[in-house]
This record gives C-alpha cells, structure tokens and sequence, in this order.
C-alpha cells in the first residue's frame, strides 16, 4: 500500500491513527490507496503491538431511566471522536456492580466508565492492578484512586427548593431513590438544608427506588392522602414523571397549581409538553467531555491522580411547578430561574 501511494510505512500507521500527525494530502492518498486495495487496519494486532485495544468499558445498571441512553450516545460519540470505541455492559436496577465488572475485566479494555454503578473495595483494588482507569459518572465514590464527575447536586437540589419557595410552597416532600445512592442522598440533603435554614419543614419523605412503578405507588399513598404535600421534589425525572402521571391521570390534580412536581436530570421526555417538568438540568455534554478527557490523562500517565469534577447546570422552568414572581428569564428559547441571590449550598 505504501508503494502505490507513494509514502512511508509510518505515513500509511499515522494515516489511520486517529489524532496522529499526517497531512491531508497524504491521509487522502493513503485511503485511495487501501480502498483500491481493499485494505483495512487489523486492530487486533495493532492492539497486540500498542498493548492498547481502543475500547473504554461502560457499565450501567438500568437503562429504564430515559437520562442515560442521552448520556450514552453522547459517551459513544465523544470518545469515537478520541479515537476509541466503548463496549457496554449492563446490569439490574439495585444489583450489586461486581458481576458485570467481573465481566468487564474479561475484556482487553483500556479504561472503564460506571455510570448509575458503583465500585466496590476489591473491584477497585484489581482495576489498579491491572492499570485500569475507573471513571465514575453522575455518582461520587470514597475509593481514592478513582476519578469522579458529577452534576451540581446539592447546589441544584438547594436551587430547586428555593425555587418551591419562592412560589409559595410550605408543604414539602422528597421522593428519594436507590438509599444507596449518592445521587439521591446528596440531593435529599441539598433540598432539606435549604429549607431549615430558611426555617421550612418538615419534609415528607417517601422512596420511590428510582424505579417507575415503585415511585407511582408512592406517588399514589402521598398526593392521595388528605394532607397532601403542595410540592413534591423527586430525586431524578423519571420518577418525577410517574408521579405526574398518577396526579393527572388518576387523582385528577392540577400539576402545577394544585401540586407541583419537580425533578432533577433533564431526562429526554422531561420537556415534552406533556409532561412539562420543571427540572435542574445536568449539564450532561460538558460531564461527557470531562469524563473523556481524564479518561485520556490517565491513559496518557497511569500515575497521575484521580480527578474529581462538579459541573453546575441550571433549573429550566416548565408547567409542572407555580412560577416565581421574579428571576424567570429566557435564555436560547429555554426559561430558565435565575434569582439572585439565592443562597449557598456548601457540600457537607
């Protein structure tokens, strides 16, 4: 192939080297040449060569929440554009990780991504064994050695409960997730902060395991009782939808006046009107591409330390929640609350 695009060995390696040095001229050469030849790169001996596979390992437990095929896509995209491809492993909702990570380390992968998973103290110890990188995203771990990007969480949850407030709300309740979740824990404690210090409560609470029947049967016990709550956080969306779902479709409430609902994530449906939900949105394309690039720094130097990441995003204002008087704007089409100012919201 060299000799009829008239290059070097190295230039045909650089010209199917994602990010290697290469000029257009050549890279365009070298590709006439392999397609006439009928040529294509064998990444299993280049794997055997580089001891690099090119495959980022992405375990996650539940799909069912309409938040993490959006963050998936986004992955599969973003590391593709690094060059690298993911391979995905998936599990049961409140399943312990160690079996689809035992399944993973099967695998020649080159680093591993969890999202909605966790890592427990053996699996931690082999990947370092193995000089794996782990990356945690949209949960936090206490394994020092494993890099973490998550959402604003206990400053979104404190935005959200200000933003109750300040509609007028006095009855509130949280719906929490997996009780093993940092997600719902952090935001539990983000939204309740908020309200005793501003001497608010108390806050109902209810569990919903961040599943979607389980979370409208606790939606069903709560908004039906007599002394219903007049506002209900759910600790993501898709628990948020079930419970609009059972306050429209079974008890007959006025989402947003009777009752109102808010949720966290910015979950695909969540802006279809409706659902109309009122959410703090992740910010989920700049967490993607903070999680690619300490994918790459690790690779780049197995010594360097584990990297911690919290990305803030915003509270997008839609029907399922009474709005505020004031700090409503638009911003690219999307009402956003903006108040100023509204508190802080220290992590414990």
């Amino acid at each position: 192939m060299a000799r009829l695009a008239k290059v070097s060995q190295s230039a045909v390696s650089r010209s199917f080297t994602e990010g290697a040095s290469v000029s257009d001229k050549t890279r365009s050469r070298v590709r006439e040449a392999a397609a006439a030849l009928g040529y294509r790169p064998n990444l299993a001996a280049r794997a055997l060569i580089t001891r690099r596979s090119g495959i980022i390992g992405v375990a996650v437990t539940y799909m069912e929440n309409q938040f993490y095929p959006r963050v998936l896509e986004m992955l599969s995209q973003a590391f593709a554009r690094a060059g690298y491809r993911i391979l995905l492993f998936t599990g049961k909702r409140g399943d312990s990780s160690d079996p689809i990570l035992e399944e993973v380390l099967r695998y020649r992968v080159d680093a591993i991504v969890l999202l909605s998973a966790t890592l427990s103290s053996h699996f931690d110890a082999e990947c370092q064994q193995a000089g794996i990188p782990v990356v945690l995203l949209n949960r936090r771990t206490e394994h020092a050695n494993v890099s973490v990007v998550t959402g604003a969480n206990h400053e979104g949850a404190g935005t959200l409960a200000a933003f109750l407030v300040a509609g007028g709300h006095r009855q509130f309740a949280f719906m929490a997730g997996l009780e093993a979740a940092s997600t719902s824990r952090d935001r539990e404690v983000g939204f309740n902060r908020y309200l005793a210090a501003h001497g608010l409560g108390p806050v109902r609470r209810v569990v919903g395991h961040y599943d979607f029947v389980a979370a409208s049967t606790a939606s069903r016990q709560l908004l039906g009782s007599a002394d219903r709550p007049d506002a209900l956080f759910c600790a993501n969306d898709h628990m948020a939808m079930a419970a609009i779902n059972v306050a429209r479709a079974e008890l007959g409430l006025d989402v947003g006046r009777e009752v109102s609902i808010v949720g966290f994530d910015d979950a695909g449906p969540a802006a279809w009107p409706l659902l109309g939900l009122t959410t703090y949105v992740q910010p989920v394309e700049a967490m993607v591409e903070e999680v690619v690039a300490i994918t790459r720094r690790r690779l780049a130097d197995p010594l360097a330390p584990a990297e911690s990441r919290v990305l803030p995003g915003w509270l997008a204002v839609r029907s399922s929640a009474r709005r505020p008087a004031t700090g409503i704007v638009s911003v690219d089409g999307e009402e956003i609350w903006k108040p100023n100012p509204i508190g802080t919201f220290e992590t414990p």
